[in-house]
């Protein structure tokens, strides 16, 4: 076998706390944090110096995690503007499954999650909605219906 499983999406952010507090509110649970450098770090990121705050959080489910960094150095470059339209090449977005998208999207908009479009109907399996979460990272939302 390839591989045995996916272990974590990486998301590089500004503002560490802000983004936990976000994935947080939206039902994730923080792992710890931890602070990263050193040669291991140098090599497999191929950057020199790398000295960076981590944040691992987890689903409620225990099964997928998010890893959010906050390089101290070498500085974070960035990408361009961070309310880049869904149909960009590269990270697409992350999906999370939720029992009630309504309250969901809701609860995320004082932290700075706002709907990319709408709520949407899929025939009678689902209601999908994109968010833009923290450092303009898409977070879709899917509801499953029955």
């Amino acid at each position: 076998m390839a591989i045995q499983r996916m272990d974590n999406v990486g998301i590089v952010v500004e503002d560490l706390d802000a983004a936990v507090a976000y994935f947080e509110e939206l039902g994730m649970e923080l792992e710890g944090r931890a602070e990263v450098q050193g040669p291991v770090a140098d090599q497999c990121t191929g950057l020199s110096g790398v000295h960076c705050d981590i944040a691992m959080l987890r689903t409620p489910d225990g099964h997928s995690r998010l890893e959010l960094a906050k390089y101290r150095s070498p500085e974070a470059i960035s990408a361009g503007p961070r309310d880049k339209p869904h149909n960009i090449l590269g990270t697409h977005r992350v999906m999370f499954a939720v029992d009630d998208i309504e309250d969901t999207v809701a609860r995320l908009r004082p932290h700075g999650g706002g709907l990319l479009g709408e709520i949407a109907r899929f025939e009678d399996s689902y209601l999908l909605a994109y968010v833009r979460g923290p450092e303009g990272v898409i977070v879709g939302l899917a509801e499953q219906l029955n």
